[in-house]
């Protein structure tokens, strides 16, 4: 057995560590050795080698079916010598050579504006560009005819000549290749790139055991044509995470705290991340206690490795106010709340995120969420449609209805991405007869009906072709990619030409308010001309006219998202003619555009979005499931399985790759199934974990093994206090009608409208597409708004407040309002208006009759001209008829509210007051110290008032835990 162990130890040393080597020294039963090598063996063939771009990856044997035995020795070994006969390749050896050296970087000659006179392309993408630099006359940089003169030679190697320092010695490898190169002609065939299959990094996936350990990583690339090479020397390395491994630029990786993370190699097109673990703790060997659930099963197999040991299950109390916040965004209700904690049931935990899901929360909640990640904005959305502040709600309407729906996710974005603003078979008059109903407040439901959001195409900020490129590419696919907008990006593998063929699929759709098929010109033509009278009216004039016809119940012409072929259709137009005319057809050029990571071109003779569309529903899309499938995680979690949620790019991998694709290839073959995807993961043990940490995972951010305490969304924690705050009657009316809600966009920002209270707390400004224009982060105005703002003391003393609610049913008084210092002076003088209209029905009453006839009309008068002053102020005068009838009909108008029979104690209201804030009943404790607070305060009401302020204001209410 151990000769067996001998022969295979090199397959098996760059993964053992010292206990797996002293293990396999021990005298052991042959079974067990042979499990354990079996093991290994299979772990190492599963995480090696490592891909270029593992989303498309190939099995090794069939991309290997074509590569030569012999891997080339790197060119340190190779170019020793100045006498090599070899020629070092442009693509393959020099340019990557002046990136390892730093030549082509962003703080050299790889800047916007180069250094020193001369430009390369950023981390050299652009090999024609910067072989024409090179070669320019005027750059000195490569002379054929005088090697030695050669700047590319001569500057490097001498710190003194070298603004950038030395960066090599004359006679090293480094100076060889590149005098080489030069001798031999400097060429480069522009029309001939070299295609990169893979490059293998060994080892694929580093385990350390303790700070100060080193590994060596080699990268071996291989090429389309059969050859494979040693590129280690020519590689850049980055960490992740310097904190843990430090990587240098030989490749050599150093060990340093305890955690994992993934160190980066670049060479060519590839970008490969390596995974690194220093374990935490012991590791964990549990085969025979692996969790049902297949998350827990995944994120257990990550935590194992790192010796983690993850927290238990949250109480109920915790679960109810997590999952209700979390999958509706409203804050449960006090009942709801006793009910669950009273139930003993086994699976009322499932049956509880069943009844959430199924609720009008998720939809409204999630309508908003989707409202981000598609940028539904009112501001970019000015004039799109000819009726003002009406688009952000037909979006919003839109996209909740299909979320109540459950419509599949691809379903949903095929009604963006390849929307039409008709119905089939409508015409323009009647289209713009739906939308002119559709656009009054209410009637939301009559475009929600519709199969497409064509509005999603006209904002102002996704006009031009480059935002639509880089918009599309946040939404659908989470990926950022503006930076391959100027140069190649440093992180992925897109280049500034994949940027332009992908920003000219959008170039032939356009959208705007004026614009409608050519067909439908004279049907709008004749709807305008019925609005002015035939009246030439522009720009502002004329939108104020449409307004106001729309108000009146006229229908408007509204513009249409069109396909313009026309240049096209102009181009074969000419042909035909000339063809008539000569009897030869002129071949005409049709643009075409390429999709992200796909070689086959995409003719623009016909609509892009059709194929686009095809493209993300494809099972093989390395992006489109896994986009959604991370920023749904990131909502229960506070962090993606990626992060940020929207930069999915190869540098930056997912924290349990096998989490990833497990799940985005469930949510597939769910067929893109959302409730399906929320109730997978909250249904988890990982979910459900406390936030109380142990030994092992006290330091986890990444791994979920335990809940992060995280501050609420700015719309919930908004209704939440409205909800805390707000009586109970007040607080069930919002629950019945949502639109009232933040969550369900009832505060919709407009601008300079936005809610003060949602701006503090971060809610999305939807500038972008971007995720981070939302923000969770804590701050100090957020604290002062809870403690000191004079909505909350407002909430806390309103008469329709649940401490007013409370002070009824202790048969107290209730609070006193604080009203502004001109609202209390109004209000004086109200009821100084009130004391002297009195009087004067009093002295009118002991008028004989035949006076009082007489007295009457001036009575009457002073009587319109009090009840004027007061409606304009918002207060209700009783008939004169009535007070000449009683006088006391008109009661004062400060006077207290009138108090009731106690119907509960004060125990009972603080057990109320908790389990309405924080889901949860007091601790004894706390019910005691509540108590005496109550009954030390000024008043009942004053001390309610504070117990409530108090329990707003705790870490508990404002964060999910």
């Amino acid at each position: 057995m151990m000769n067996m162990i001998r022969q295979i130890f090199p397959y098996l040393h760059p993964l053992m560590t010292k206990p797996m080597i002293h293990l396999c020294q021990k005298d052991l039963p042959v079974g067990i050795l042979a499990f354990v090598c079996g093991c290994m063996i299979a772990s190492h063939v599963a995480m090696s080698p490592a891909f270029a771009d593992p989303a498309n990856a190939k099995s090794r044997s069939a991309e290997s079916s074509n590569e030569t035995d012999a891997t080339l020795q790197p060119l340190s070994k190779r170019f020793a010598n100045k006498d090599t006969a070899e020629v070092p390749d442009f693509q393959k050896h020099v340019i990557p050579l002046l990136g390892r050296l730093g030549c082509n970087g962003r703080a050299c000659h790889g800047s916007f504006q180069g250094r020193g006179g001369f430009q390369l392309s950023l981390f050299g993408y652009d090999f024609k560009a910067d072989h024409d630099a090179l070669l320019d006359a005027a750059s000195g940089r490569v002379d054929v005819d005088d090697v030695a003169e050669s700047l590319i030679l001569s500057k490097p190697s001498d710190a003194d000549l070298h603004e950038g320092g030395k960066r090599f010695d004359k006679g090293t490898w480094q100076h060889h290749v590149l005098q080489q190169w030069i001798k031999a002609g400097a060429t480069h065939d522009a029309n001939t790139i070299h295609e990169l299959n893979r490059v293998d990094i060994s080892p694929a996936e580093i385990l350390f055991s303790d700070k100060g350990e080193t590994v060596k990583l080699t990268a071996i690339a291989h090429w389309k044509d059969g050859s494979s090479e040693d590129v280690t020397e020519l590689c850049r390395f980055s960490s992740n995470n310097d904190a843990i491994a430090e990587i240098d630029n030989t490749g050599r990786i150093q060990s340093g705290g305890r955690g994992d993370t993934h160190v980066v190699v670049y060479y060519d097109k590839a970008v490969i991340p390596v995974p690194v673990i220093r374990p935490v703790g012991a590791s964990i060997q549990s085969i025979a206690s692996q969790p049902k659930h297949s998350i827990d099963r995944l994120v257990k197999q990550k935590l194992d490795k790192l010796g983690i040991v993850p927290s238990g299950l949250c109480t109920d109390s915790e679960f109810i106010r997590r999952a209700s916040l979390d999958i509706t965004g409203i804050l449960p209700e006090a009942e709801v709340v006793r009910q669950f904690l009273a139930d003993d049931s086994v699976n009322k935990r499932e049956e509880l995120i069943d009844g959430l899901l199924a609720s009008p929360g998720y939809a409204a909640w999630w309508a908003t969420r989707f409202s981000d990640w598609t940028g539904n904005s009112d501001e970019q959305l000015t004039n799109v449609l000819p009726i003002r502040n009406a688009a952000t709600r037909l979006w919003y309407e839109w996209l909740r209805a299909r979320l109540q729906k459950n419509v599949p996710y691809d379903e949903i974005i095929e009604g963006i991405v390849t929307a039409e603003n008709r119905q089939p078979n409508e015409d323009y008059v009647s289209y713009c007869e739906t939308m002119t109903q559709a656009c009054k407040p209410g009637n939301e439901k009559l475009f929600a009906e519709r199969d497409g959001l064509p509005i999603f195409w006209g904002r102002r900020n996704f006009i031009k072709p480059e935002e639509r490129a880089i918009g599309f590419a946040y939404t659908f696919l989470g990926v950022r990619i503006e930076c391959a907008q100027c140069h190649k990006h440093p992180f992925d593998k897109w280049s500034k030409n994949d940027f332009e063929s992908f920003s000219k699929l959008f170039t032939p759709i356009r959208y705007n308010a004026n614009l409608v098929n050519k067909e439908s010109k004279q049907e709008r033509q004749e709807l305008l001309d019925a609005i002015t009278n035939g009246e030439k009216l522009r720009g502002g004039d004329l939108r104020r006219a449409v307004q106001k016809s729309a108000q009146q119940g006229k229908t408007v012409p509204f513009g249409e998202l069109i396909f313009d072929d026309s240049n096209i259709k102009r181009l074969r137009k000419t042909q035909a003619q000339a063809q008539r005319k000569r009897g030869k057809p002129r071949a005409i050029k049709i643009p075409t555009g390429k999709i992200l990571g796909v070689e086959e071109l995409v003719p623009l003779d016909v609509d892009p979005r059709d194929a686009l569309m095809a493209w993300l529903r494809s099972a093989d899309n390395p992006y489109f499931a896994k986009a959604i499938v991370n920023r749904v995680w990131s909502n229960y979690f506070g962090d993606g399985i990626v992060s940020p949620t929207d930069d999915m790019n190869l540098a930056n991998p997912p924290v349990n790759q096998p989490l990833m694709d497990h799940l985005a290839d469930e949510f597939i073959r769910h067929d893109f199934d959302l409730k399906w995807l929320h109730h997978k993961i909250v249904t988890s043990e990982t979910y459900q974990r406390s936030s109380e940490t142990n030994t092992t995972n006290l330091m986890d951010r990444t791994n979920f093994s335990h809940h992060v305490p995280r501050r609420l969304p700015a719309e919930v924690v908004y209704d939440a206090v409205i909800l805390a705050t707000g009586s109970d009657q007040h607080a069930e009316k919002i629950r019945t009608d949502l639109n009232q809600m933040a969550i369900a966009e009832g505060k919709p920002k407009r601008r300079n409208q936005q809610d003060f209270a949602l701006e503090v707390f971060g809610q999305s400004i939807r500038e972008s597409n971007c995720d981070c224009d939302r923000s969770d982060a804590p701050s100090l105005l957020q604290s002062i708004y809870l403690r000191n703002d004079a909505d909350m003391h407002k909430r806390l003393s309103d008469k329709n407040g649940w401490v007013a609610q409370a002070c009824s049913e202790l048969g107290v008084a209730g609070p006193e309002n604080s009203p502004e210092p001109r609202k209390a002076a109004s209000r004086k003088r109200a009821e100084s208006y009130r004391k002297q209209f009195l009087l004067r029905v009093a002295q009118y009453q002991k008028l004989s009759v035949e006076k009082q006839s007489g007295a009457k009309p001036q009575l009457q008068r002073d009587y319109n001209r009090m009840n004027a002053k007061l409606k304009s102020m918002k207060l209700d005068v009783p008939k004169l008829s009535k007070l000449l009838k009683d006088r006391n009909a008109w009661p004062e108008l400060n006077a207290p509210n009138s108090i009731k029979a106690p119907v509960k104690t004060i125990r009972e209201l603080i057990e109320e007051a908790y389990l309405r804030t924080l889901s949860r009943y007091p601790e004894p404790e706390e019910t005691e110290i509540s108590v005496s607070f109550i009954e030390e305060s000024k008043t009942p009401a004053d001390g309610m008032q504070s117990l409530l302020w108090a329990l707003v204001n705790t870490k508990e209410f404002i964060l999910s835990h």
